[in-house]
């Protein structure tokens, strides 16, 4: 009779019969690797699967996860995180962008040059501080839903990373190509996040209305907030 390694409960035979851990964990090698690797990507309950479902519908897809089957859809904070990535990956790659905003060369060492530059660094992080704003307009004009912040927060985890996801496609495309096309990914993403906040409230022409508005907001006072706690270490430093 051994005890087990996670819950310390005595364990006859294979498994543990309380936390279900194998009593001998196997190495890892090769094998190990190639395994967890399909296990992130394979097509059902995998990135593969929730971008299909993401794609065809959104509001349904994030619903469900919500309120009935967390289990179809890979997490959400791995999700937006791992499409971020991809898209710092391929940014970087093709060097496709410069910042999220342009900053005049007398403002070129100022505080919130510096977070815009973190922005552009860290998109996984950003998009989590980004999202609540969103999610601040989003209860306000959505307030007659039973959703709280938190799973407002997990239905823009989905939609932003299925919006780097966009970035990303258009990235590759004019890396290859050579045109201009970020600004049209932006309108696409724009739209995408409004048709899928919309879809998930209710499909009627003011929930999509409602929707656009609170994504734009939402953008509007990160960058707003940006500026602000910069400006505002600047000028304590100043003192």
């Amino acid at each position: 009779m051994n005890n087990c390694k996670n819950c310390n409960e005595p364990v006859n035979g294979k498994y543990c019969s309380d936390c279900g851990l194998p009593l001998q964990l196997k190495r890892v090698d090769a094998h190990y690797i190639v395994h967890e690797i399909e296990h992130v990507l394979h097509f059902e309950k995998g990135i593969f699967y929730t971008i299909k479902e993401l794609l065809i519908a959104p509001g349904q897809s994030i619903q469900q996860f919500i309120t009935e089957n967390r289990n179809r859809l890979v997490k959400p904070i791995f999700f937006v995180i791992v499409t971020s990535l991809i898209y710092t990956l391929i940014n970087h790659f093709f060097h496709i962008e410069k910042g999220y905003v342009e900053v005049e060369s007398s403002q070129i060492n100022s505080t919130a040059n510096h977070i815009n530059q973190w922005v552009q660094e860290h998109y996984g992080y950003a998009n989590l501080i980004m999202g609540l704003f969103i999610a601040v307009w989003i209860k306000l004009f959505f307030r007659k839903f039973d959703y709280n912040f938190f799973e407002i927060l997990i239905l823009l985890c989905f939609i932003m990373g299925m919006g780097m996801l966009i970035f990303t496609i258009f990235a590759i495309i004019q890396g290859i190509t050579h045109f201009n096309l970020m600004a049209v990914a932006g309108v696409i993403g724009i739209i995408y996040c409004t048709w899928a906040i919309g879809q998930f409230f209710g499909k009627k022409p003011i929930d999509y209305f409602k929707a656009f508005a609170a994504y734009i907001l939402g953008m509007i006072c990160f960058s707003v907030a940006i500026m602000a706690i910069g400006n505002g270490i600047d000028l304590f430093i100043k003192r």
